[in-house]
């Protein structure tokens, strides 16, 4: 039995992975992100920035671009857009995340806070970075509020959840 599990655990470890991957790709950038800009070629038009509250930026040629609700493929093709013709033939645009916005973690782990995000986090992994559970840490009542479509939600999770950036974590006390 103990190894059908093990082994069910290994095959569902890169769907699971893929999920998050997934999730990435579709990531809506936010205030905190820190965004590189590149072009192949054209040292003038790589920028790299963190995004503020507001999420603009003054990009060169096409002016100010407001990334907060973008993704980076959407990004990489404003921009293309933007130069090609005009600017440039065939602009190599790339747009990568050099850091994610923190995730924030309450409740009962030793040190509660706000933490670095990092491809691949779960809840076990968010609760490790922040010093661990607590003795009286409930492993079940375990709550994310997540921004979904600029709506606050709040998502009952486990503790092979993903993390993603900007989410809250809510550890509850166990009664037990």
């Amino acid at each position: 039995m103990k190894k059908v599990v093990i082994i069910l655990l290994a095959l569902l470890a890169p769907v699971l992975s893929l999920a998050q991957t997934s999730q990435l790709n579709q990531y809506k950038l936010g205030s905190g992100d820190l965004v590189k800009i590149n072009v192949y070629g054209q040292e003038d038009l790589t920028l790299e920035s963190r995004l503020t509250d507001i999420g603009v930026i003054n990009y060169p040629y096409l002016g100010e671009i407001k990334l907060i609700g973008m993704t980076v493929g959407e990004l990489e093709n404003y921009i293309y857009a933007g130069l090609k013709g005009d600017y440039l033939v065939e602009p190599s645009v790339s747009v990568s995340i050099l850091e994610y916005r923190p995730f924030f973690i309450n409740g009962e782990v030793e040190k509660p806070g706000g933490y670095a995000f990092q491809p691949g986090l779960t809840i076990d992994k968010a609760a490790a970075l922040a010093g661990g559970y607590t003795e009286r840490a409930s492993k079940t009542k375990i709550f994310i509020d997540r921004e979904v479509n600029g709506r606050l939600v709040k998502i009952t999770a486990d503790r092979s959840q993903a993390v993603l950036p900007g989410d809250i974590i809510n550890i509850e006390q166990s009664f037990f």
